[in-house]
């Protein structure tokens, strides 16, 4: 199958690019600089330049394909709600672009959609009282898509996707650490995050794209609740700093905008996306994975 991958060249979907090639697919995988062109064609992939926010490259890029894979998104929490609007506007294009034809088409959600202090499932709809509302209608506009004509899936990541290169949320909370002379949590700690480590997510992507049912929501979760107290317990022992408490009206204060996700209870369960897609996580848990060297090298 050629594959149109959105998002090729990042942490996660330069894994996706790897596990679909040795799978024996193709893929065309969207670049917005020369750069990015030289990583995919050195990875085996054929480049399709063009951005995000380039709607027109979108549509070429999904008319060449067998399928598509979107795992692109503007990491810029300043203007979340712009760059969820971005992320919409993404899935409308491509799924314009296959409707009628019965290709598969992968997007990504998150599981900070689902409501806080539940144990979320595949079955369970977006939250609008949740952290990632506006991240909402992306999900809803793909998975509305399997009524055109589109085999569509949504898999919907947990708050740590890690792994060697990981650049996200757990690598600020280390550097806040770093900057604040602690490692803090908020509250008791007792919150926790679901983790998956980035191959592992990978691989659900592949399987989603070769076997997923129109409209199925996908949990890419292997650690279902890790407490945010432990991760804090971590990043202090290897920094070699206290860990403490931060309350909860002082987190935003203290952690900048990871204070609103750093905060939330989100445990997950990832029971029905295994049973259904046969995907059983083999890599390292998250915190045997931050407790390696990659993340603390500086």
């Amino acid at each position: 199958m050629r594959v149109f991958v959105t998002g090729a060249t990042g942490f996660i979907g330069s894994a996706i690019v790897r596990e679909l090639l040795d799978a024996g697919h193709q893929v065309l995988g969207l670049a917005r600089s020369d750069a990015a062109a030289a990583s995919l064609s050195a990875a085996g992939a054929a480049a399709h330049r063009g951005a995000l926010d380039d709607l027109d490259s979108l549509r070429s890029g999904a008319a060449a394909a067998d399928g598509v894979i979107h795992a692109a998104f503007v990491h810029d929490f300043s203007d979340y709600a712009g760059a969820a609007q971005t992320d919409r506007r993404a899935v409308e294009t491509l799924g314009a672009a296959l409707a009628g034809s019965d290709r598969p088409f992968v997007t990504t959600s998150v599981t900070f959609l689902l409501t806080p202090g539940q144990r979320g499932t595949e079955n369970d709809p977006a939250d609008p009282a949740s952290a990632s509302a506006v991240r909402i209608a992306a999900e809803e506009t793909a998975l509305s898509l399997a009524t055109r004509g589109v085999r569509t899936s949504a898999v919907r990541l947990p708050a740590s996707v890690h792994g060697e290169g990981d650049r996200a949320f757990v690598p600020t909370l280390i550097g806040i650490a770093r900057t604040k002379g602690v490692s803090a949590y908020v509250g008791d700690g007792s919150n926790r995050w679901p983790a998956v480590h980035r191959l592992d997510a990978a691989r659900l992507y592949r399987l989603a794209l070769e076997e997923a049912q129109p409209g199925a929501r996908l949990h890419a979760v292997a650690d279902e609740g890790v407490p945010a107290r432990q991760i804090a317990d971590v990043i202090g022992r290897r920094l070699n700093l206290p860990v403490a408490s931060v309350p909860a009206e002082q987190a935003e204060e203290h952690f900048g905008w990871i204070g609103h996700f750093f905060s939330v209870d989100n445990p997950v369960s990832s029971a029905l996306t295994r049973q259904q897609l046969n995907w059983n996580p083999t890599r390292p848990p998250l915190l045997a994975d931050l407790d390696q060297s990659h993340y603390f090298a500086a």
